[in-house]
Protein backbone atom coordinates (compact mmCIF):
# COMPACT_ATOMS: atom_id res chain seq x y z
CA UNK A 1 0.00 0.00 0.00
CA UNK A 2 1.51 3.33 -1.28
CA UNK A 3 0.42 6.67 0.94
CA UNK A 4 1.41 10.30 -0.45
CA UNK A 5 3.00 12.75 1.95
CA UNK A 6 1.63 15.83 2.14
CA UNK A 7 4.09 18.89 0.59
CA UNK A 8 5.65 20.69 2.86
CA UNK A 9 5.06 23.98 0.95
CA UNK A 10 7.08 26.73 0.53
CA UNK A 11 10.24 27.93 2.64
CA UNK A 12 9.35 30.33 4.81
CA UNK A 13 11.36 33.35 3.22
CA UNK A 14 10.69 32.14 0.10
CA UNK A 15 6.76 32.39 1.48
CA UNK A 16 7.20 36.13 2.60
CA UNK A 17 9.07 37.07 -0.75
CA UNK A 18 6.21 35.86 -2.65
CA UNK A 19 3.60 37.59 -0.65
CA UNK A 20 5.52 40.78 -1.42
CA UNK A 21 7.05 41.38 2.78
CA UNK A 22 10.79 42.10 1.81
CA UNK A 23 13.13 39.91 -0.35
CA UNK A 24 14.98 36.67 0.86
CA UNK A 25 18.04 38.46 2.18
CA UNK A 26 15.70 40.80 4.48
CA UNK A 27 13.48 37.85 5.93
CA UNK A 28 16.42 36.30 6.77
CA UNK A 29 17.27 39.24 8.71
CA UNK A 30 13.88 39.63 9.83
CA UNK A 31 13.84 36.16 11.53
CA UNK A 32 17.29 36.39 12.88
CA UNK A 33 15.63 39.60 14.52
CA UNK A 34 12.35 37.22 16.19
CA UNK A 35 9.97 39.36 14.16
CA UNK A 36 8.14 36.64 12.47
CA UNK A 37 6.12 34.20 13.74
CA UNK A 38 4.31 30.49 12.12
CA UNK A 39 0.97 29.16 13.92
CA UNK A 40 2.20 31.38 16.99
CA UNK A 41 5.53 30.24 17.36
CA UNK A 42 8.52 32.77 16.55
CA UNK A 43 10.37 31.35 13.69
CA UNK A 44 14.23 31.82 13.76
CA UNK A 45 15.53 29.23 11.27
CA UNK A 46 14.57 30.01 7.39
CA UNK A 47 14.69 26.27 6.76
CA UNK A 48 10.81 25.96 7.94
CA UNK A 49 8.35 25.48 5.62
CA UNK A 50 4.57 26.94 5.45
CA UNK A 51 2.03 24.78 4.19
CA UNK A 52 -1.99 25.73 3.45
CA UNK A 53 -3.22 26.60 6.36
CA UNK A 54 -0.91 28.02 8.32
CA UNK A 55 -1.16 31.62 9.78
CA UNK A 56 2.22 33.51 9.45
CA UNK A 57 3.06 37.04 11.26
CA UNK A 58 4.59 39.63 10.51
CA UNK A 59 5.80 42.60 13.39
CA UNK A 60 2.46 41.19 15.33
CA UNK A 61 0.11 41.17 11.87
CA UNK A 62 -1.10 38.45 9.94
CA UNK A 63 0.21 37.86 6.06
CA UNK A 64 -2.27 36.94 3.19
CA UNK A 65 -1.18 33.68 1.68
CA UNK A 66 0.57 34.86 -1.75
CA UNK A 67 -1.56 36.06 -4.34
CA UNK A 68 -0.61 35.01 -8.10
CA UNK A 69 2.41 37.07 -9.75
CA UNK A 70 1.09 40.45 -10.22
CA UNK A 71 3.58 43.30 -11.83
CA UNK A 72 2.69 47.00 -12.48
CA UNK A 73 4.00 49.66 -14.26
CA UNK A 74 4.53 52.92 -12.54
CA UNK A 75 5.54 56.52 -13.83
CA UNK A 76 7.79 57.92 -10.83
CA UNK A 77 8.01 61.28 -10.73
CA UNK A 78 11.37 63.07 -8.90
CA UNK A 79 11.08 63.61 -5.42
CA UNK A 80 9.84 60.40 -4.32
CA UNK A 81 12.70 57.79 -2.78
CA UNK A 82 12.19 54.30 -3.72
CA UNK A 83 11.96 52.32 -0.39
CA UNK A 84 9.58 51.64 1.85
CA UNK A 85 11.10 54.01 4.54
CA UNK A 86 13.30 57.17 4.55
CA UNK A 87 15.50 57.71 7.63
CA UNK A 88 15.44 61.47 6.55
CA UNK A 89 11.59 61.41 6.10
CA UNK A 90 11.27 61.97 2.55
CA UNK A 91 8.22 61.16 0.43
CA UNK A 92 8.52 57.25 -1.04
CA UNK A 93 6.86 55.78 -3.35
CA UNK A 94 5.19 53.29 -1.40
CA UNK A 95 3.71 56.00 1.11
CA UNK A 96 2.32 57.73 -2.28
CA UNK A 97 0.80 53.80 -3.53
CA UNK A 98 -0.01 52.58 -0.31
CA UNK A 99 -3.85 53.60 -1.18
CA UNK A 100 -3.70 51.63 -4.53
CA UNK A 101 -1.27 48.76 -4.49
CA UNK A 102 -1.24 45.78 -2.09
CA UNK A 103 2.19 45.13 -0.53
CA UNK A 104 4.72 45.57 -3.44
CA UNK A 105 8.28 45.37 -3.87
CA UNK A 106 10.08 47.32 -6.85
CA UNK A 107 12.26 45.82 -9.60
CA UNK A 108 15.53 47.84 -8.90
CA UNK A 109 15.38 51.70 -7.89
CA UNK A 110 14.95 54.82 -9.29
CA UNK A 111 17.02 58.19 -7.00
CA UNK A 112 15.01 60.76 -5.99
CA UNK A 113 15.75 63.22 -8.76
CA UNK A 114 14.94 59.98 -11.31
CA UNK A 115 11.85 59.64 -13.19
CA UNK A 116 10.36 57.24 -15.14
CA UNK A 117 9.63 53.34 -15.80
CA UNK A 118 9.84 51.95 -12.35
CA UNK A 119 7.77 47.98 -12.09
CA UNK A 120 6.37 46.70 -8.79
CA UNK A 121 5.77 43.18 -7.86
CA UNK A 122 3.82 41.38 -4.85
CA UNK A 123 6.32 38.66 -5.59
CA UNK A 124 9.97 39.53 -3.83
CA UNK A 125 11.50 36.23 -5.46
CA UNK A 126 10.87 38.23 -8.98
CA UNK A 127 12.33 41.25 -8.28
CA UNK A 128 15.97 39.92 -7.33
CA UNK A 129 15.65 37.73 -10.05
CA UNK A 130 15.05 40.32 -12.19
CA UNK A 131 17.97 42.58 -10.96
CA UNK A 132 20.50 40.65 -11.25
CA UNK A 133 23.04 41.52 -14.61
CA UNK A 134 22.50 37.44 -15.30
CA UNK A 135 19.29 37.86 -16.50
CA UNK A 136 20.28 40.13 -18.91
CA UNK A 137 17.67 42.54 -19.08
CA UNK A 138 18.33 45.91 -21.03
CA UNK A 139 17.50 49.01 -18.98
CA UNK A 140 17.07 52.18 -21.06
CA UNK A 141 17.10 55.57 -20.32
CA UNK A 142 16.56 59.38 -21.79
CA UNK A 143 19.52 61.67 -19.70
CA UNK A 144 19.81 65.00 -20.20
CA UNK A 145 23.16 66.66 -19.54
CA UNK A 146 24.79 70.00 -19.37
CA UNK A 147 27.50 70.17 -21.97
CA UNK A 148 29.03 68.89 -25.15
CA UNK A 149 30.21 64.93 -24.71
CA UNK A 150 33.00 64.27 -26.36
CA UNK A 151 31.54 61.25 -29.24
CA UNK A 152 34.59 59.13 -28.96
CA UNK A 153 34.24 59.23 -24.56
CA UNK A 154 30.94 57.82 -25.14
CA UNK A 155 31.76 55.26 -27.83
CA UNK A 156 34.26 53.89 -25.64
CA UNK A 157 31.92 53.06 -23.02
CA UNK A 158 30.89 50.02 -24.91
CA UNK A 159 33.78 48.55 -23.47
CA UNK A 160 32.88 49.15 -20.10
CA UNK A 161 34.90 51.76 -17.87
CA UNK A 162 36.51 51.87 -14.09
CA UNK A 163 35.38 54.56 -12.17
CA UNK A 164 37.21 54.89 -8.45
CA UNK A 165 38.14 51.17 -8.41
CA UNK A 166 34.41 50.07 -9.22
CA UNK A 167 33.78 48.38 -12.81
CA UNK A 168 31.03 49.31 -14.92
CA UNK A 169 30.01 46.98 -17.91
CA UNK A 170 29.28 47.63 -21.33
CA UNK A 171 26.73 50.91 -22.15
CA UNK A 172 25.79 52.00 -25.33
CA UNK A 173 25.23 55.81 -25.38
CA UNK A 174 24.34 57.58 -27.89
CA UNK A 175 23.81 61.43 -28.86
CA UNK A 176 19.85 62.27 -29.85
CA UNK A 177 19.76 65.80 -29.68
CA UNK A 178 21.65 69.15 -28.74
CA UNK A 179 19.99 72.46 -27.35
CA UNK A 180 22.30 75.16 -26.56
CA UNK A 181 24.11 73.93 -23.62
CA UNK A 182 22.31 70.78 -23.38
CA UNK A 183 22.22 67.45 -25.00
CA UNK A 184 19.79 64.59 -24.75
CA UNK A 185 20.95 60.82 -24.88
CA UNK A 186 19.72 57.66 -25.19
CA UNK A 187 21.65 55.37 -22.76
CA UNK A 188 21.29 51.60 -22.44
CA UNK A 189 23.07 49.42 -19.88
CA UNK A 190 22.27 45.97 -18.16
CA UNK A 191 23.60 46.19 -14.70
CA UNK A 192 21.99 49.11 -13.36
CA UNK A 193 23.82 50.05 -10.24
CA UNK A 194 23.39 52.31 -8.09
CA UNK A 195 23.41 55.93 -9.62
CA UNK A 196 25.56 54.40 -12.52
CA UNK A 197 24.65 57.04 -15.62
CA UNK A 198 25.31 59.65 -12.89
CA UNK A 199 28.59 58.30 -11.98
CA UNK A 200 30.10 57.87 -15.78
CA UNK A 201 28.17 60.81 -16.58
CA UNK A 202 30.05 62.60 -14.19
CA UNK A 203 33.56 61.19 -15.16
CA UNK A 204 33.01 62.39 -18.60
CA UNK A 205 32.64 65.88 -17.32
CA UNK A 206 28.91 65.71 -17.94
CA UNK A 207 26.42 66.66 -15.20
CA UNK A 208 23.12 65.26 -15.62
CA UNK A 209 20.43 67.19 -15.09
CA UNK A 210 17.11 65.16 -16.20
CA UNK A 211 17.13 61.52 -16.41
CA UNK A 212 13.99 59.46 -17.39
CA UNK A 213 13.93 55.38 -17.75
CA UNK A 214 11.90 54.45 -20.64
CA UNK A 215 12.76 50.63 -20.89
CA UNK A 216 13.13 47.70 -18.31
CA UNK A 217 13.76 44.60 -20.19
CA UNK A 218 10.51 44.22 -22.35
CA UNK A 219 8.60 46.79 -20.62
CA UNK A 220 8.36 49.88 -22.00
CA UNK A 221 7.42 53.43 -19.64
CA UNK A 222 5.67 54.56 -23.42
CA UNK A 223 2.56 57.19 -23.07
CA UNK A 224 1.85 56.42 -19.07
CA UNK A 225 1.75 60.09 -17.63
CA UNK A 226 3.77 60.64 -14.83
CA UNK A 227 2.36 59.63 -11.56
CA UNK A 228 0.37 56.67 -13.53
CA UNK A 229 -0.11 52.86 -12.40
CA UNK A 230 -0.76 50.36 -14.61
CA UNK A 231 -0.80 46.57 -14.18
CA UNK A 232 0.54 44.59 -16.84
CA UNK A 233 -1.80 42.28 -18.06
CA UNK A 234 -1.42 38.43 -17.12
CA UNK A 235 -1.10 37.55 -20.45
CA UNK A 236 1.80 39.73 -20.71
CA UNK A 237 3.46 38.04 -17.59
CA UNK A 238 2.98 34.88 -18.81
CA UNK A 239 4.49 35.63 -22.44
CA UNK A 240 7.53 37.37 -20.71
CA UNK A 241 7.94 35.74 -17.65
CA UNK A 242 6.11 32.57 -18.47
CA UNK A 243 7.51 30.59 -14.95
CA UNK A 244 7.10 33.32 -12.60
CA UNK A 245 3.78 34.30 -13.80
CA UNK A 246 2.32 30.74 -12.97
CA UNK A 247 -0.48 30.41 -10.21
CA UNK A 248 0.98 29.06 -7.13
CA UNK A 249 0.72 25.34 -7.40
CA UNK A 250 -2.61 24.79 -5.43
CA UNK A 251 -1.99 22.44 -1.87
CA UNK A 252 -2.02 18.29 -2.88
CA UNK A 253 -4.58 16.10 -0.88
CA UNK A 254 -3.97 12.68 0.67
Amino acid sequence: MTTTEEPRGDRIAKWLSRAGIASRRDVEQMLAEGTVRLNGKVVTHPATFVSAGDVVQVAGKVVEPPDRTRMWRYHKPPGLVTTHKDPEGRPTVFEKLRQQLPRVISVGRLDLNSEGLLLLTNDGALARQLELPSTGWLRRYRVRVFGTPNEGALKSLARGITIEGVRYGPIEADVDAQKGDNTWLTVSLREGRNREVRRVMAHLGLAVSRLIRVAYGPFQLGMLERGGIEEIPPRVLREQLPAAAAPPPAPRRR
